[in-house]
């Protein structure tokens, strides 16, 4: 292999790509996009939830309760309604998806120390906000019982008699949870790393799946073939300025991870460059292949979409996880480069491990890697058919 035709073929595709400004978009300015757009629209944390409110007692304790709702950076507590039509109305509205109702009784039963009942409904149609947002709403309430609770105990002087005649006590179990790796549960921190590997994979199967098909559609192809550069130059030689341009990428995603979204980098930055690398190689051999098998521009740049863009955000683990989809579906997700580089860059960024950890993903995403570039030079014939 010469080293000589292989920089010619690669100073010929950079020249191409500069000349052809949808070619260095879809390089550097769509992934920059796609960061940005994603980043920001793509958030699974439920934060200021839609409340409203039927006090039917109207007191001190129940504007407690409401406090308590009203204070928390997980709920929005708007209008007061005196009517269970009018709760109907704003949650078929979408004013609301949480409604709080205190009965009438509330304050006497609490002076008393009788236990009472306290409605919360909530519109399910979107199943996963409406499960977080109870959580939050019962650890709310929990608080409200446990200060109540604190209240009598303090007030009769460390006994609590309660109405039944039994003795009240503290819970027997005191739970406090302690979150490691994101402690502050934001959705972000999760998103923002799965993402960089999504967007690698697809811009880059995209970027290398017209190159080899636009030679053959514009007739350039017949020349190429026709000078002494070898399958494996040629191939070499569209492959070295995709992977700068990606690499290029890469820095710049972390880049505004760090500074954009506050993505806290704990692991290696020369790790995550270098499995970055290896993941980039495969993703552009990838799109070479398919280039090459397809020879239309048109076709390669579909066949490329369906292959990576559907199974990188489905399958990989990026979104929804892995292990709660049907069995049928986990055996399917080996077959997807994109998992294994989402669990090499959540587990550098986020828990700060290394290839001591993660040496398995990292072998099998070099062995796809490996596997792509050999296969890819082996469909490649130099010689007109």
């Amino acid at each position: 292999m010469s080293p000589r035709r292989t920089l010619a073929i690669t100073r010929k595709e950079f020249l191409h790509i500069i000349r052809d400004p949808r070619s260095l978009g879809m390089g550097v300015a769509i992934p920059m996009m796609m960061l940005i757009l994603y980043g920001y629209a793509l958030t699974l944390d439920v934060d200021k939830v839609p409340t409203i409110v039927w006090d039917q007692s109207r007191s001190k304790e129940s504007r407690q309760l409401i406090s308590r709702f009203s204070g928390s950076r997980y709920f929005s507590v708007g209008d007061y309604v005196q009517s269970y039509q009018q709760i109907e109305q704003a949650i078929d509205s979408g004013q609301a998806i949480l409604a709080l109702i205190i009965p009438q009784d509330f304050a006497a039963r609490i002076r008393g120390g009788r236990r009472v009942r306290v409605q919360l409904i909530a519109d399910g149609s979107n199943s996963n906000t409406a499960t977080i947002a109870i959580g939050y709403a019962t650890s709310v309430m929990q608080g409200y019982s446990q200060a109540v609770m604190i209240d009598r105990i303090s007030r009769s002087g460390g006994s609590l008699i309660m109405a039944s005649g039994s003795r009240g006590f503290a819970p027997a179990v005191d739970l406090r949870p302690r979150v490691w790796f994101n402690a502050d549960l934001k959705s972000r921190n999760f998103i923002i790393p799965g993402l960089i590997a999504v967007i690698m994979m697809v811009v880059a199967a995209l970027l290398t799946s017209l190159t080899i098909a636009r030679e053959w559609e514009t007739g350039t192809m017949e020349q190429l073939i026709s000078t002494p550069v070898s399958a494996g130059e040629l191939i070499l030689g569209k492959f070295l300025p995709y992977f700068a341009i990606g690499m290029f990428d890469v820095l710049v995603a972390i880049l505004m991870g760090q500074f954009v979204f506050r993505v806290p980098l704990r692991g290696s930055a020369a790790l995550l460059f270098g499995m970055a690398a290896v993941f980039l190689a495969g993703s552009l051999s990838l799109g070479l292949l398919i280039s090459i098998v397809t020879k239309s521009q048109l076709l390669a740049s579909q066949l490329a979409m369906l292959l990576t863009l559907l199974p990188s955000f489905l399958l990989s683990g990026f979104v929804f996880a892995i292990a709660n989809m049907p069995r049928l579906l986990q055996f399917i997700t080996y077959l997807i480069p994109a998992r294994y580089f989402v669990t090499l860059v959540r587990g550098i960024y986020l828990k700060g491990v290394g290839l001591e950890i993660l040496g398995l993903e990292a072998a099998l995403l070099a062995l796809f890697g490996l596997s792509v570039v050999i296969l890819a030079r082996l469909k490649f014939k130099k010689k007109l058919e």
